[in-house]
């Protein structure tokens, strides 16, 4: 037994050298110091917004780095319990030290899955919307259970938080459309592949034969891009305000004001708005925000297709689905890229999507 845990160790160990090789520390490093020299600037603090986002790339570099150093420090003490280990059959020892590698391996294990992220905004935060399908209130009810899911799964992460910006409330049940506003260490990185269509097959609680019914949700993902990013400029001119009254909860200038936000680019026809916040100049942070994501996106995604194909793929039906939770006549959850499925259907829906998210980062 504690010879098959040293045996495992030793891989673990030669596992974490690959990693730290595939992570660039030396580059990191470089980049902790040039951070590092900005905050001794004495103007630093002038721009608050981007101070933070300095603060927060500096933490986040710096959490790395430690983490790979507490990592090699447990795997030596490990090894150095097991060289010393005398008997077998001494429980509490075989305990303590199973312990101690299953802690080493789920750390590598996370940080492996980050090594898989080194995209421009992958360590960055993600603005993540829901949209009902086809299905009428089913669809709608369905898009909550989503919204549900994603905020869940914010809850259960120490370093993730999440903001309600935008919710717009189905007529009899459900909701229309949401987005979230999610921050922690590699958010958009670890999100962006939930970019699709959702089905749902159920008993309908909607129909009063109780008949089985399909219902679809579109899940957009987006990068918070900051203000100075270079390769997206949008110009005043470009761009059509509207203020008006925020319709949610939100204190006592809820409906009072014209704090609420929707702006249109013309050249592109989008569309967003943000009502979250009590102030109208945060709303329309928020709401440009928002459009840089959404013409980050098309970018990226004109590389492979035209824009007309991609306004194709936005209908969110059948034949463009990533992923089905089927909780009538069965219960599975399948993920139709990476063919991970569980039948574990409520732990899914309580927001326990790490088995998903992972298949899919490691494609």
């Amino acid at each position: 037994m504690i010879s098959d845990i040293k045996t495992q160790t030793i891989i673990q160990k030669s596992k974490l050298k690959s990693i730290k090789n595939s992570l660039n520390l030396d580059e990191k490093n470089k980049k902790i110091s040039k951070l590092e020299s900005q905050t001794t600037e004495t103007n630093f603090w002038k721009n608050d917004q981007k101070a933070k986002a300095v603060m927060q790339e500096l933490s986040l570099l710096k959490g790395e780095i430690e983490t790979i150093s507490s990592i090699e420090n447990d795997i030596k003490e490990l090894l150095e319990i097991i060289s010393i280990s005398q008997s077998e059959s001494d429980e509490g020892l075989i305990k303590e030290i199973t312990n101690n590698f299953n802690k080493i391996k789920k750390s590598i294990d996370d940080l492996e899955i980050n090594s898989y992220l080194s995209g421009e905004f992958d360590n960055g935060s993600a603005i993540l919307s829901i949209h009902s399908g086809q299905g009428g209130v089913e669809a709608m009810d369905w898009a909550e259970m989503l919204l549900r899911m994603y905020i869940k799964f914010c809850e259960s992460k120490e370093d993730f938080s999440y903001k309600l910006i935008g919710e717009t409330r189905g007529e009899e049940a459900g909701i229309k459309s949401a987005t979230l506003f999610i921050t922690g260490p590699y958010a958009f990185g670890k999100l962006k592949k939930e970019a699709g269509t959702h089905r749902l097959v159920r008993l309908s609680p909607f129909n009063a034969d109780n008949l089985r019914q399909t219902s679809f949700a579109l899940v957009e993902v987006l990068p918070h891009i900051k203000d100075d990013h270079s390769d997206i400029k949008i110009s005043d001119e470009d761009i059509e305000w509207q203020f008006f009254k925020s319709g949610g909860a939100g204190g006592q200038n809820v409906n009072k004001v014209n704090t609420a936000v929707r702006l249109k680019h013309i050249p592109s026809g989008i569309v967003v708005e943000s009502q979250a916040e009590r102030r109208q100049e945060q709303n329309r942070k928020i709401a440009l925000s928002l459009l840089k994501g959404k013409l980050w996106n098309i970018k990226e995604q004109e590389k492979l297709s035209t824009l007309r194909e991609l306004k194709k793929q936005k209908t969110a039906s059948w034949g463009t689905q990533i992923r089905s939770y089927v909780l009538h006549p069965y219960k599975m959850v399948k993920d139709l890229r990476t063919q991970v499925e569980t039948s574990d259907t409520e732990a899914v829906l309580d927001g326990k999507i790490n088995q998903f998210l992972n298949a899919q980062i490691k494609l």
